[in-house]
């Protein structure tokens, strides 16, 4: 893409998948983007160091949930939170 990045599909183990992704990346940052269900794993493997989370307002009951069967991050995490204009809560954990 413009400006250098590269975007990796890979349908492999998590580990396996960063081991390659830190390998290609040298000394730059590795991001992992994907839905909740790749957010979950490689949260639940403590492999997360920064995580920047989107909250967008929606009824109860309604929506994916993120954090079932994970340990709290508030305890290995420091967290930040800010609300934009829109309503939309920006949440970062960062180690």
């Amino acid at each position: 893409m413009q400006g250098g990045t590269t975007f990796h599909f890979r349908n492999a183990a998590i580990e396996d998948v960063l081991a390659e992704a830190t390998e290609a990346a040298g000394v730059l940052d590795v991001r992992v983007g994907g839905g909740v269900r790749t957010a979950r794993d490689f949260l639940r493997a403590g492999l997360v160091d920064h995580l920047h989370l989107m909250v967008a307002p929606i009824f109860l009951g309604r929506g994916t949930r993120l954090w079932d069967g994970l340990p709290r991050l508030d305890l290995t995490h420091t967290v930040t939170t800010e609300v934009a204009e829109s309503g939309t809560i920006h949440v970062t954990f960062a180690r």
